[in-house]
């Protein structure tokens, strides 16, 4: 190939999670700059969370809707966030990915059962694009504790990266990384591994309108949900024999979305209408769920927890239920509607001390009402604590944070020196929301089921259906 001294453009999006209408959008732009600058002379990429099970196309069609609209957008190669890795099994992930017309990087994510990558992932690869030859790296973010559930062995990216930068160095004349790992673990790619000229990153949703230098390597990164597209130009300069590289984000809002990607998005909409309108159970009566107080549908989600896990209480944030069911027909797209987040169940042990004091702030409205963003939750508030296995009686007319008269687990008071096996969710883990619930010791985790799983399970048995309605949190009256 003979090289050209027009530039090279790079484009890459990051953690998408499946806003398909931007993924559209992009898909506009993508066109519009191949058609401008030539196929040889365009690199697109992605750098994970494309998929995200909260939208109906997604869910519907276990990410096949994705892998449709990168195909058509012609991107060149992938990476994997944790919102592919750790939502689909490997199975579900080895079956999607057989269809794309894309290479897929990843040089930290292992079999377990194996120690190597699996069939369909590389860890890098060369592609040469108007007589530059770019070797790519890509790497995703380590949930060690996570992945073993599903069969993965994460290996330290900065050691994995490292190996391959030592194979491409020589017969690349630009080495980028794409890496899911999030800002830090950028930063430290640049100080520690020598050799990187390009580092493309995301999964930490940070926005550089301008590449941020670190000793020889340019840092870039396009924010969330493909509100914006990274643009890389890549051009020799012979003079000083180097690479020159100018970067920048370009924002999608004033591009329309690609007919073709329209059409793709409408039609897994109705096959994924019909997938999820399988009927888990039909209801006698509505069960409300409100996020400030306690109702029937978080309680029944408490239940389940703790019935899932083997567990004495069932705890959770009543904000994971962004509605409730009415009476009638219940299908797995209303569950899907109601709760899409993509929390896992877990046990763990809690003291009772930490338990009373989640409780407590569980009466506050600056805990049920508190925004939280990110760590899986896909909700609005945090919500107040729904319960099983204990019951609570409180004056709301006492000081703030001393309003618990009484805590009962199993018909015996609480014990606050006591730990107790709790059915929680892994939200509460990362020390998001009720801290004090973040501060348990032998946590299990259980994937690849959601919350939401244990829910349709409830409903499909119908046994704690009555006892829901049961209240948990009771106020005690002086009169």
């Amino acid at each position: 190939m003979t090289f050209s001294n027009r530039p090279i453009i790079i484009l890459h999006s990051n953690d998408i999670h499946s806003r398909l209408e931007n993924a559209a959008r992009i898909a506009s732009y993508i066109e519009e700059q191949r058609t401008i600058q030539g196929g040889d002379h365009l690199l697109c990429l992605d750098i994970g969370d494309h998929m995200d099970r909260i939208r109906l196309e997604t869910e519907g069609s276990d990410g096949m809707v994705n892998i449709a609209l990168l195909n058509a957008a012609g991107y060149d190669a992938i990476t994997l966030g944790n919102n592919e890795g750790l939502t689909y099994s490997k199975e579900t992930l080895e079956r999607v990915y057989r269809d794309a017309n894309f290479t897929i990087l990843g040089a930290n994510m292992r079999e377990t059962d194996s120690g190597k990558l699996p069939e369909w992932m590389l860890p890098s690869m060369i592609v040469e694009k108007g007589g530059i030859k770019i070797g790519l790296i890509a790497a995703t973010t380590r949930y060690t504790d996570f992945y073993e559930l599903l069969g993965w062995d994460l290996t330290d990216p900065l050691e994995a990266i490292g190996e391959e930068v030592k194979k491409l160095r020589e017969q690349a004349d630009v080495i980028a990384v794409m890496s899911h790992l999030g800002i830090n673990i950028d930063k430290q790619l640049a100080e520690q591994v020598p050799g990187i000229d390009l580092i493309m990153g995301g999964h930490t949703h940070h926005l550089l309108e301008e590449p941020l230098v670190i000793g020889g390597t340019s840092i870039c990164a396009a924010g969330k949900f493909g509100e914006q597209i990274g643009r890389v130009e890549l051009e020799r300069d012979e003079s000083a024999q180097r690479m020159v590289i100018r970067a920048a984000c370009v924002p999608m809002a004033a591009y329309a979305e690609h007919p073709e990607a329209a059409a793709i998005i409408g039609g897994y909409r109705e096959a994924g209408k019909l997938r999820l309108s399988r009927v888990i159970t039909r209801l006698d009566a509505p069960l409300p769920a409100l996020p400030e107080r306690e109702s029937p549908l978080g309680n029944l989600l408490a239940a389940g927890l703790r019935r899932h896990t083997d567990a004495e209480i069932g705890i959770v944030n009543t904000g994971q239920l962004l509605g409730g069911l009415q009476q009638g027909d219940v299908t797995e797209g209303q569950l899907h509607a109601l709760c899409p987040s993509p929390i896992n169940p877990c046990r763990m042990l809690i003291s009772g001390t930490n338990i009373r004091a989640a409780l407590e702030e569980a009466l506050l409205p600056s805990f049920t009402g508190m925004p939280i963003k990110g760590y899986g939750f896909r909700g609005e508030v945090l919500g107040t604590l729904a319960i099983d296995g204990m019951e609570v009686e409180y004056d709301p007319s006492l000081p703030e944070l001393s309003r618990i008269v009484s805590i009962t687990v199993n018909g015996e008071p609480l014990s606050d020196s006591r730990d107790y096996v709790v059915g929680s969710i892994d939200m509460f883990t990362f020390h998001i929301g009720y801290l004090s619930l973040g501060r348990a010791k032998d946590v299990s985790y259980y994937l690849p089921e959601f919350i939401r799983d244990l829910l349709a399970s409830e409903l499909a048995s119908g046994h704690g259906i009555s006892a829901c309605h049961y209240e948990r949190w009771r106020i005690m009256s002086n009169f």
